[in-house]
């Protein structure tokens, strides 16, 4: 299988898994760095080429979209495309080595978080009373990371908000597909002006992607929240044991 084949065929897969439960990135990144793209490049490539799969996936949610506990959705949307421009420049002036030591440790967090989420905020909730400007920051401090590499950032968008508000995993997902096209259509203006992509590699990744997720998002609308949120948990642990065995083994 030659270079665009396995970069259109991960952009298949990868632009479905961000529909469903997000997590793509950690697919087509290694899928292109396979391909034989340097893997700073390839992280851009990735991010671009997963953008319009993200727009696609949150058009199909059009109709759903919402915010968050006196949060409006274009604040949320406003801070998520700041918080992404952050994330990007400073992916630019980062070593890769770096990042690679911090990623399974953040895919940790969301992992436990959106796991326990929902039990943990309860009892949250009962003692602290969660304030619209908690929830502003923490979406800044995930939109720097969606702009820095993105990878599962939508769980850990949604292991957040688990956290922090009282909406329902149904409630949660088109609110993800959007914000993380956001993040990830500001990021790749940053990665296009700074000459990181990889173009045919993109395009091919780009059509696979857009593919997968427009239909993996009408099929995710009529999913069971509950089933959903154990197939999610699952995933995030076998994205986060993957990433710790990469990083560490």
């Amino acid at each position: 299988m030659n270079a665009l084949a396995i970069a259109a065929a991960a952009g298949l897969v990868g632009g479905s898994m961000n529909a469903i439960a997000g997590g793509g990135s950690f697919l087509t990144l290694p899928a292109l760095v396979a391909a034989g793209v340097p893997s700073i490049n390839a992280n851009a490539t990735s991010t671009v080429g997963l953008v319009p799969s993200a727009l696609a996936s949150a058009y199909a949610y059009r109709h759903d979209f919402r915010g968050f506990d006196g949060v409006s959705m274009r604040t949320m949307a406003i801070i998520s495309v700041i918080g992404g421009a952050c994330g990007a420049l400073l992916l630019m002036y980062t070593p890769q080595s770096v990042f690679d030591a911090l990623v399974p440790w953040l895919l940790l967090f969301g992992t436990i978080v959106f796991a326990f989420g929902r039990q943990a905020g309860e009892a949250l909730r009962k003692r602290v009373h969660i304030t619209p400007g908690a929830v502003i920051a923490f979406q800044f401090v995930l939109g720097v990371y969606g702009g820095y590499f993105g990878g599962a950032v939508g769980i850990m968008m949604m292991a957040t908000w688990s956290l922090l508000t009282t909406a329902s995993l149904a409630e949660m997902q088109p609110t993800r597909n959007l914000l993380n096209a956001a993040m990830n259509a500001t990021a790749s203006v940053f990665f296009i002006v700074g000459g990181l992509v990889y173009w045919p590699q993109m395009l091919a990744l780009l059509v696979g992607a857009t593919i997968g997720g427009y239909f993996a998002a009408r099929f995710a609308r009529r999913l069971d929240p509950a089933k959903a949120r154990i197939a999610v948990s699952c995933l995030n642990a076998v994205i986060t044991a993957l990433m710790f065995w990469k990083t560490f083994g």
